[in-house]
């Protein structure tokens, strides 16, 4: 469906009802498409675990180990 601007201004509910029941509406000024009203499409994407695997080419024998600067937030104090 196409419709002008001013149309599409008075109607924007009933246009936004088409567009969900799956119609694309084209707005137009003097007849030349300027947009195009879609449905939204949330874009969801399935994170795929262990694709960092083997990236990490070396690690500290002390990684783990808590900073110097930290010593005094430490139960031991350590």
């Amino acid at each position: 469906m196409t419709v002008n601007i001013h149309d599409a201004k008075t109607r924007l509910s009933q246009l936004l009802m088409a567009v969900e029941q799956g119609e694309e509406v084209i707005i137009a000024r003097n007849g030349n498409p300027v947009a195009t009203l879609v449905p939204f499409a949330q874009k969801t994407r399935m994170r795929t675990l262990g694709c960092a695997e083997g990236t990490i080419a070396y690690m500290a024998a002390d990684f783990h180990e808590p900073l110097p600067e930290f010593a005094e937030y430490m139960p031991d104090g350590k």
